[in-house]
């Protein structure tokens, strides 16, 4: 419940924090029966669905920012009427508000630029778009392991077909290798949560973190083992190398609108492990306080180099897009892992600044992409290895003007250019500036000492990281914009670029902004650094009727 006795939030408050979960579903079961001919019909349903969540995330978010009533920062949901741990509880703090807020700005966006084309690719595109965003924004509310599962179920099975959508022997191809792979991931899930209940009695993870401490060695033992397994679970979907082998392909293969809204796909795992290293492992764990700290920063690096090398090698820009997932999911699991407190603020940003601009940048490809010619990229290739063999030849101009389709084009391109590779002025800069100065935010007497190798490597590849994307991202600009071989302009529709333009308008008001936003993502670290009080505010949430 919200409050405890307050009459500035009416009743009616208490039920928006299962809408964005209950609205998608209805609107995915209605849109079932209807007829795939009026496919424009269930877009403008679908979307209205979207936009009234993402409306519904914002009033979430205000709600959260603003701690109502005796329990500040976070609202709680007994369903049944049942109080945590022996019922289901969603729980909604700062965190889980910034991700509904990003999940369904990113979602409205995507499911904008699929009406011009792209909804009309295969079957029930709609439907299963609603059910995406409902596991989604289930994943992110839930209070429980197990109700996690379940939405974490119910977005993989929507993905599934969203994979599929559009057909095509390697967009079929990658999504079996997908389904493969995250059938797996969801077995170890299930084995991971069984091993937690049976050694802790519980899976609510509020009761979790208060129960940890407390138990006998080898009960913590079990649920440090289960743990483990859930947490390579989610470190598949959050694409931790060496476990991340399918992901580029699977993204670069899925349709734009797909694959602009997976780009939060992975920021699910990431926001689990956020959550269960901070929460149940936290300061108040005991003997089990940072458990798998060494590992995410191991593998956080590693998937920062490897992304980074992917990134360089890439001569196609969907696998650009799909290595740059690989970065920026090591960037906040290293930064995670490496345990700095007034690192998290801006991990947190980062998470915002670079799901936005991959996901802009994942739609704005098909739209370059739709002029050019196939053989054109190998030929600029072998052409940038061994020269132009008519270089004495003549030019007839001096210089074209650009038409204002490209331009506009390419005036996207170089903003997701300049967020991937972390350059001034934008987001991507601050995001990065902002984790670079909590790391090193203690006694310059200190820094000698206090400074590790490990804290030292994240910078150096923070920064080699930025340096890969603007190599790659100038290399395929000036082959794209400027020295391109074909000259065919392509036909771009304004549904299609206005979302591409609202993404990363985001990305520039977020860097206006960049003094609240922080503040709220240092609030937000602050209640993640205090397990104890969050946990405290779901198990003792009233029950409905009983003030």
């Amino acid at each position: 419940m919200w409050t405890e006795g307050s009459s500035a939030v009416t009743d009616w408050l208490d039920h928006l924090l299962i809408l964005p979960i209950l609205l998608p579903l209805a609107v995915a079961a209605v849109l079932i029966p209807i007829n795939e001919r009026d496919r424009t019909l269930k877009g403008a349903i679908g979307f209205a669905s979207t936009l009234v969540v993402f409306i519904l995330s914002m009033i979430l978010m205000r709600l959260a920012a603003a701690g109502t009533g005796s329990l500040p920062g976070s609202g709680v949901y007994q369903l049944g009427n049942w109080p945590a741990p022996f019922g289901i509880v969603l729980v909604l703090d700062r965190l889980s508000a910034l991700m509904l807020c990003l999940t369904s700005g990113l979602a409205l966006a995507a499911q904008a630029y699929s009406m011009a084309r792209w909804h009309t690719a295969g079957h029930h595109f709609h439907s299963l778009f609603q059910l995406l965003v409902a596991g989604l924004n289930g994943a992110f509310l839930t209070g429980d392991l197990f109700n996690l599962f379940v939405f974490f179920e119910m977005m993989l099975a929507a993905s599934y077909g969203l994979l599929l959508h559009g057909s095509g022997p390697l967009r079929v191809k990658a999504g079996l290798h997908y389904i493969a792979v995250n059938l797996a991931a969801s077995a170890l899930f299930l084995i991971g949560v069984s091993l937690i209940y049976g050694a802790a009695g519980t899976l609510n993870m509020a009761d979790l973190a208060t129960k940890l401490a407390a138990l006998e060695p080898r009960s913590r033992t079990l649920v440090e083992m289960g743990s483990a397994i859930l947490g390579v679970a989610f470190l598949v979907k959050a694409g931790m190398w060496p476990l991340s082998f399918w992901l580029p392909t699977a993204y670069a293969a899925a349709t734009p609108p797909v694959a602009g809204v997976f780009a939060v796909l992975t920021k699910v795992g990431i926001y689990v492990i956020i959550r269960l290293h901070l929460l149940v492992f936290g300061t108040a764990a005991g003997a089990s306080s940072g458990f798998g700290q060494e590992w995410l920063v191991t593998g956080g690096m590693l998937t920062i180099a490897f992304g980074g090398i992917g990134v360089l090698a890439s001569q196609a820009m969907g696998r650009l897009a799909g290595y740059s997932v690989l970065v920026s999911s090591g960037t906040l699991l290293a930064a995670v892992g490496l345990g700095h407190d007034g690192m998290l603020a801006g991990a947190l940003f980062y998470l915002v600044s670079s799901t936005l601009t991959i996901g802009a940048f994942f739609l704005l490809i098909e739209l370059v992409e739709r002029g050019r010619d196939a053989g054109a990229d190998v030929l600029a290739v072998t052409m940038e290895a061994y020269g132009d063999f008519d270089e004495d030849e003549e030019e007839e101009e001096v210089g074209a003007a650009i038409p204002g389709t490209m331009a506009v084009l390419g005036l996207c391109f170089c903003l997701c250019a300049l967020l991937l590779a972390g350059l001034p002025p934008l987001s991507g800069f601050i995001a990065k500036f902002a984790l670079i100065s909590g790391l090193f935010d203690m006694p310059a007497a200190e820094l000698a000492t206090a400074m590790s190798a490990a804290d030292w490597t994240y910078v150096t590849l923070l920064i080699l990281s930025g340096l890969a994307a603007m190599i790659a991202m100038n290399r395929i600009g000036i082959r794209t914009f400027w020295a391109s071989i074909e000259g065919t302009i392509p036909r771009v529709v304004v549904i299609e670029i206005t979302p591409v333009v609202v993404l990363l308008g985001a990305c520039i008001f977020l860097s206006l902004q960049a003094g609240p936003a922080m503040r709220y993502m240092q609030a937000t670290a602050d209640d993640l650094l205090a397990p104890l009080t969050h946990s405290e505010r779901v198990l003792s949430a009233p029950r409905a009727g009983s003030q």
